[in-house]
């Protein structure tokens, strides 16, 4: 049998290419665009977020954030895209990470009104 001299099959390449993105662009809304909470998780994509605009909407997960390996959990702060046709829906278009919520708070795109340092809640200044 022929020796092994690499470093790991399957598993070490899945490895080495998973960097975590330390300088990632931080994405403001744009116009048909909302900062959104979400409250709960349905399965196959689909999540219900509660709004900057006090409404409460279907969101589904963009195909190309659902190819990649993105999991967003209850609680998490998204960027979704409204929906010209259907108000009661929008897709979720970015996830963003806790230091990038706590920027978001710091350049006054979003309030914070929660006391509890896991639960961020916030509203339009």
């Amino acid at each position: 049998m022929v020796r092994n001299f690499g470093k790991g099959g399957k598993g070490c390449k899945k490895m080495k290419n998973s960097a975590i993105e330390n300088n990632r662009l931080l994405l403001f809304k744009d116009h048909g665009q909302e900062y959104a909470v979400v409250e709960e998780i349905f399965g196959h994509g689909r999540y219900r977020c509660a709004c900057l605009d006090k409404t409460t909407r279907l969101c589904i997960l963009r195909g190309s954030l659902r190819k990649s390996s993105v999991r967003i959990y209850k609680g998490d702060t998204v960027l979704v895209s409204l929906r010209d046709f259907q108000d009661g829906k929008a897709d979720i278009i970015h996830v963003y990470a806790q230091d990038e919520v706590h920027s978001l708070i710091n350049y006054g795109e979003i309030e914070n009104q929660s006391t509890e340092e896991n639960d961020i809640e916030f509203s339009l200044n």
